[in-house]
């Protein structure tokens, strides 16, 4: 038995797993993505990454402001899906929807659930040094990600890990855990487990203003936050009117005021330890390694950088 799905996603993250879902027996009616967004103050429009995916697919997208209208409710009823595959598609959907009959709505969530329900589950898990984290598969419930979890598969997350590395390989799990989902639904061997409420944890929504480095904060925190950020917004310092954006740096015991370059290596004091450059990106040019970057901008020893 093959299922008529709807596909909702937005992100990098869940191209893989409508690849996936495509590439079965599975028939994808519709792709619901998040609408084009301006880049570079409106000089460009874009679509999503799932937008673009679908369209090399030849599969129909449809990507409205808002799921409330009755209209669009009324839409995807009349497309009689058996089931709705939902995978960081960033609106939360209406109870309308989901009371919807006949129709199944769950979701692929990059965390072990009930830890890092919310917006950035995989950078929370970075920024936080937890040792694992993976996908959860769970019955969509109008409130975020409370729903019953269908299944999991844990991956560990090694040092240095940065978020598109982990996004990465989060969405191959992903890509192979949605169609184990299926098949179980297909053979009524699904069983859905609540959440434990007292596992709860959340991973909001990564703020601009986290991203700029406070050098107060110990090397061990500054260097999760950096492989957090990574590749977007990235975590950044100023330094002679610019924005300088670390893309890779590595902890270095050594003792130093806060913020101020120890070395010609380009280490910086933290509140404990210190964080010592490798590769850089000013604002404006191309990411370069830190000796590079050295060469052409002049950084004394004993310089302040908070």
């Amino acid at each position: 038995m093959a299922f008529k799905i709807i596909f909702m996603g937005t992100p990098e993250f869940s191209v893989p797993i409508l690849k996936s879902i495509y590439e079965s027996k599975h028939k994808i009616l519709k792709v619901y993505t998040q609408p084009p967004k301006k880049k570079n103050r409106g000089q460009k429009i874009l679509n999503s990454p799932i937008h673009e995916y679908a369209k090399k697919l030849k599969i129909s997208v449809r990507n409205p402001f808002s799921l409330n209208q009755k209209e669009e409710i009324e839409y995807i009823k009349n497309l009689k899906p058996d089931i709705v595959v939902v995978v960081a598609y960033g609106k939360i959907l209406p109870s309308d929807l989901l009371n919807l009959e006949k129709i199944l709505f769950i979701n692929v969530h990059a965390s072990l659930l009930p830890r890092w329900r919310g917006a950035a589950p995989m950078q929370r898990a970075i920024m936080n040094m937890d040792s694992e984290t993976g996908i959860s598969i769970m019955k969509i419930e109008p409130k975020l990600d409370t729903g019953p979890v269908m299944l999991q598969s844990k991956f560990k997350i090694h040092p240095n890990l940065n978020y598109k590395e982990l996004s990465e390989e989060m969405s191959k799990i992903g890509a192979k855990l949605i169609l184990d989902a299926l098949e179980l639904i297909k053979e009524n061997k699904a069983k859905f487990t609540s959440q434990n409420e007292s596992e709860i944890t959340y991973a909001k929504k990564i703020d601009k203003a986290e991203a700029k480095i406070n050098w107060n904060e110990n090397a061990q925190n500054i260097i999760a936050k950096i492989n957090a950020l990574n590749p977007n917004p990235g975590c950044w310092f100023e330094l002679d009117g610019s924005r300088i954006k670390i893309i890779k740096a590595k902890k270095i015991i050594r003792a130093g005021k806060p913020g101020i370059v120890l070395d010609e290596k380009f280490t910086i004091g933290c509140s404990k330890d210190a964080v010592q450059i490798l590769e850089i990106k000013k604002e404006g040019k191309k990411e370069t390694t830190a000796e590079a970057f050295l060469k052409g901008n002049k950084i004394k020893i004993g310089q302040n950088l908070n």
